[in-house]
Order: C-alpha cells, then sequence, then structure tokens
C-alpha cells in the first residue's frame, strides 16, 4: 500500500503547484494591471499571492520522493485552511463585481474580468480542497497499521 500513497501524494503535489501557479499568474495579473487602488483589496490579494507562492515552493519540495514528506501534513492541513482564507477573500471581493452568484462559473473560460476573477475563485477553492486531501493522505500514511505485524508503524503496541 506505500506504493499507492506515493502515487497519490505524487499526483496531489503536481496539482498543488499546477493550481497554484493558476491562482498567482490570475491574481499577480491583477495587482500589475491595479496597482492604484484602495490598499484593503490590495492587501486582500497580496495575502491570496502570498498563499500561492508558499503553495507552489512547497509542493516542489515535497514532490521529492522521500518519506518525511508525509509526516508534515500539518502543514498540509494548514495550507488548506489558508487556501479556504484565501477563497473567503476572493468570494468577498467579488461581490463588489457585477459578476452573478459566486456558484454561477459559466463564464469561468471567458476573458473578461468575471470570468478570470471567477476562475481564481474556482482554483482557491479546488488547491484547498487539493491540500486537504494531501494532509489526509500523510495521516493515513502516518498512523496506518503495518498488514504484517499487527502493530503501529513505529513498532509500538496500541496498549
Amino acid at each position: 500500500m506505500p506504493v499507492i500513497s506515493r502515487i497519490v501524494s505524487v499526483v496531489l503535489r503536481v496539482a498543488e503547484i499546477f493550481f497554484g501557479a493558476i491562482v498567482a499568474g490570475i491574481i499577480g495579473h491583477y495587482l500589475d494591471k491595479l496597482d492604484n487602488i484602495d490598499p484593503w483589496p490590495q492587501a486582500r490579494w497580496i495575502y491570496t499571492e502570498v498563499v500561492a507562492g508558499v503553495s507552489i515552493l512547497l509542493a516542489l519540495l515535497w514532490l521529492i520522493p522521500c518519506s518525511f514528506g508525509f509526516f508534515l501534513f500539518p502543514i498540509d492541513i494548514i495550507l488548506s485552511l489558508a487556501w479556504f482564507a484565501a477563497f473567503g477573500i476572493l468570494v468577498d471581493a467579488i461581490h463588489k463585481l457585477n459578476c452573478g452568484s459566486i456558484w454561477h462559473w459559466n463564464n469561468f473560460l471567458s476573458g473578461d474580468t468575471c470570468g478570470r476573477w471567477k476562475a481564481a475563485e474556482a482554483f482557491a477553492f479546488i488547491s484547498a480542497i487539493v491540500w486537504l486531501a494531501s494532509g489526509i493522505v500523510g495521516v493515513w500514511f502516518t498512523f496506518r497499521k503495518d498488514g504484517s505485524t499487527g502493530r503501529r508503524r513505529w513498532n509500538r503496541s496500541a496498549v
């Protein structure tokens, strides 16, 4: 079973890099174009950009095939919470635009402002889910029972 968890972990790490890069690119575009705005929305976007950058960096580091990446599941869960906060920030900011419902993603691929904003929102949510799934895989890998001996991973009894 460790082979399956390693394959799943690699797939999740690649997805984390991909989704983080998409959000970083979209939000970076907005930060570049709209530099003369009120500092409060800009601070929210900078937070989202920092979360995306940290996610890309850590996913690249943890993509290296070592077992220590599974034991860092608390950081995966913390990053998942940070992505959920970034998603909430993006949802709060979209209310100021006239783009319709936050869950209405049909103009997702259009090149207009609402389409790009909803793409950033969608990929931030998906990234949060992927980081959470990566944390769950880490928890499962760390606390699973060894099938051959019936003992825990570090040869301690369950009592």
